[in-house]
């Protein structure tokens, strides 16, 4: 029987020792080691406890320290290597959890809560307390700036006036003035606003290019196009300059 590492969702485990035990200063540090390293150095030892579900052996503070990390950054700390005790394996990885990590291992009978136990666990509350709510801040801020930014675009975007807009909402003066600038001589701008106007009443431009087809303007006994193709694009580009400018 070959002794293999697994990978396994930190947060299909659970442990019987509280987290108040540890140092959160110390969770902490090791959190970042995890993150930054991207595993833990000494793997977990766990017991499966449903198809789906597992519970530490040795290993707790490791287990805290991926949970911590987790907290910090949910997808880099997703998932934590681990021995994970079978049938088939459950003697031999017992003894070594026995024999090699019983230094580190605690008593598992009766703890003497003391009152310094106490000032401990009250201090590693506050400091994850701390931890947390200076992380929540953090990303509450940043989903207000995006929300503010995604408001100041939509914002803009209900601002924005498109070139169509000068021949079926214009009044006949911006119009003129809208001609003006793209090079048409005043009379001619004058001209064309006016008749611009009487159409729309008639029925409302659908395109510029209906406004292309249906503003003419007498020439000699004929009636002609008052902007052509090449004037429109001219009215465009000046439209834009000036509405990127405002």
């Amino acid at each position: 029987m070959k002794l293999s590492l697994s990978l396994v969702a930190v947060k299909k485990i659970t442990s019987n020792k509280p987290r108040s035990k540890f140092s959160e200063d110390d969770l902490e540090k090791a959190a970042h080691l995890i993150l930054e390293s991207e595993g833990v150095i000494n793997p977990i030892v766990v017991r499966r406890t449903s198809l789906q579900s597992y519970e530490v052996v040795d290993g707790d503070f490791e287990y805290y320290a991926a949970v911590r990390a987790k907290e910090i950054d949910i997808r880099k700390g997703e998932m934590i290597g681990v021995f994970i005790i079978e049938s088939e394996n459950e003697e031999p990885l017992t003894k070594q959890v026995q024999l090699f990590r019983n230094a580190n291992k605690e008593s598992s009978g009766a703890v003497d809560f003391t009152l310094k136990d106490l000032e401990k666990f009250l201090n590693n509350l506050d400091s994850r307390f701390e931890k947390l709510t200076k992380q929540l801040l953090e990303e509450s801020t940043t989903r207000i700036q995006l929300q503010n930014e995604n408001n100041y675009l939509k914002k803009k975007l209900a601002e924005r006036v498109e070139p169509l807009a000068i021949f079926t909402k214009f009044s006949s003066i911006k119009i003129v003035k809208e001609l003006v600038q793209a090079g048409f001589h005043s009379k001619k701008a004058n001209q064309i606003a006016e008749i611009v106007v009487n159409e729309r009443e008639k029925q409302q431009f659908i395109s510029l290019e209906d406004v292309i087809e249906r503003v003419k303007i007498p020439s000699g006994k004929k009636m002609v196009k008052g902007i052509s193709t090449k004037k429109m694009l001219d009215i465009i580009q000046s439209f834009s300059s000036d509405s990127s400018n405002e």
